[in-house]
């Protein structure tokens, strides 16, 4: 096996922290070539989907990427913007914005965005990271709820990269962030103030509905902790809000495929609250922590359809967390937590703590001869 060369190291220049934010990704355009090529690289995945390679591949390149991109490329067209794919936008105002909270809390740390699937590739930005002098990584993929669907494969790619370096970094990190304090608290105040600005499901006797990705029943079966985590996530918030057990319901959405995934499933369940006539429900997606794809079209479009014409009433698509700052200060708690130990603090902050320490001890002395 050959490794991979390394940048020249510029001696005398200390070597830097950086955290690697990673999302799923997205296609580079709303058409069904880069469709294809993203379908391609995202159900090739073993985690991703657990079936043997012979009974799969034929399945993947003969039926579904002949068939999925051009269906898949026209919901994309529904939701992209002028700046492009909105996870991508998103994703790259959380890594902006936490490269400048981190700042303020005085933390030198780079903040590097990749995404699992398509552009930036993880490969292509460790290799900026090496030619940064990167000494320590965190990697912190952008999924509150741990799964091997979506979290493992983020630490597949990473490691995978990282065996082919000749000079590799300390890394750590970050499993999950499901039932962080700050993240429960960034949703509630993202539900709040929605509610504040629109009333509440509530009052006219209807729910929110969290919906949260699906995957196969055969994981939990297996010991994926994600069905917990995500119920664990449903009750914090809840709790958060002040809401009871009649007023919420966790459900799952975007099932894939014959087998039975986890339930209750959220477009049955929107069926079944429409044909109960409830006047209003609110739903929110708190396992996305930016829009994209499942949430805009699948969950804002296809749900409230659902809803209305089963008889439902209003529809109230509450958005993801974004560029919200509570959640960007939450982000900066996670980062913070799992790098201390790490030199990260910067000079101005380090001199701000020395002198205040010298000031502090010149008080004390001052105080004692008194």
């Amino acid at each position: 096996m050959s490794f991979l060369p390394e940048p020249p190291f510029v001696h005398g220049r200390p070597g830097r922290t950086a955290v690697l934010l990673v999302n799923l990704g997205t296609p580079d355009a709303p058409e069904p070539g880069p469709v294809r090529t993203y379908l391609k690289e995202f159900l090739s995945d073993p985690r991703v989907v657990e079936i043997p390679r012979l009974l799969w591949w034929p399945i993947l390149n003969g039926i579904i990427l002949t068939v999925r991109p051009r269906k898949s490329a026209a919901k994309y067209a529904t939701i992209w913007t002028p700046q492009g794919s909105p996870l991508k936008y998103w994703s790259e105002q959380q890594a902006l914005l936490l490269r400048g909270y981190l700042g303020e809390r005085g933390l030198d740390i780079t903040v590097a965005l990749a995404m699992r699937y398509g552009n930036p590739s993880i490969p292509s930005v460790l290799a900026q990271l090496r030619e940064q002098q990167v000494e320590r990584l965190l990697v912190l993929p952008m999924y509150p709820q741990y799964s091997a669907t979506t979290t493992a494969t983020v630490f597949d790619a990473v490691h995978a990269n990282l065996a082919q370096a000749r000079n590799l970094p300390e890394v750590r990190w970050v499993k999950h962030f499901h039932d962080h304090p700050s993240y429960i608290e960034a949703l509630a105040t993202r539900i709040r103030a929605y509610w504040q600005q629109h009333g509440r499901a509530q009052d006219v006797g209807g729910k929110l509905v969290m919906s949260f990705h699906g995957v196969p029943r055969r994981t939990l079966e297996l010991g994926d902790p994600y069905h917990c985590e995500c119920h664990k996530t449903g009750r914090l918030l809840a709790r958060a809000l002040g809401l009871g057990p009649d007023e919420y319901v966790v459900s799952f959405q975007s099932r894939f495929g014959k087998a039975e995934w986890l339930q209750p499933y959220t477009a049955p369940l929107l069926e079944e609250l429409g044909h109960a006539k409830s006047k209003r429900i609110d739903l929110v997606c708190p396992g996305f922590v930016a829009d994209c794809l499942e949430t805009l079209e699948e969950i804002a479009m296809e749900g409230k359809e659902d809803f209305v014409a089963a008889g439902g009433g209003e529809y109230h698509y509450i958005p993801c967390l974004n560029d919200a700052p509570s959640f960007i200060h939450a982000l900066a708690d996670v980062v913070a937590s799992h790098t201390q130990g790490w030199p990260v603090v910067s000079a101005d902050r380090a001199r701000r703590e020395d002198e205040a320490a010298i000031g502090a001890a010149r008080a004390k002395a001052i105080g004692a001869q008194a």
